[in-house]
């Protein structure tokens, strides 16, 4: 079946750097278009950003853009976010999704606080 398994959240500093991976099993990676999707306390899920199955497409919300950075390695099945300068608003649980068929991972929470 369909997994997505999401990791390398955590505390980090105003400023500072993650990049999390999200783990996929169950289908043919490379053949999907990818997501992250953010959730804030108290807010809504928030689309962050989107990748072609081959990588070469990619696009970002406004708040996220020029800071992170979406890739993903066909060869090992996992899709990346790298977020640098990260702020107090990125403060988030960060799922990974598949677009086709809803598929979406656990989450992971980052915290941006001093």
């Amino acid at each position: 079946q369909v997994q997505l398994v999401e990791s390398g959240g955590g505390l980090v500093q105003p400023g500072g750097s993650l990049r999390p991976p999200c783990e996929a099993s169950g289908f043919a990676f490379s053949g999907f278009v990818m997501r992250w999707y953010r959730q804030a306390p108290g807010k809504e899920r928030e689309l962050v950003s989107h990748i072609s199955t081959t990588g070469t497409s990619t696009n970002y919300a406004d708040s996220v853009k020029g800071r992170f950075t979406i890739s993903r390695d066909n060869r090992k099945n996992t899709l990346y976010l790298q977020m640098n300068d990260l702020k107090p608003e990125d403060t988030a649980v960060y799922y990974c999704t598949r677009p086709t068929g809803n598929y979406w991972g656990k989450g992971t929470l980052v915290t941006v606080s001093s």
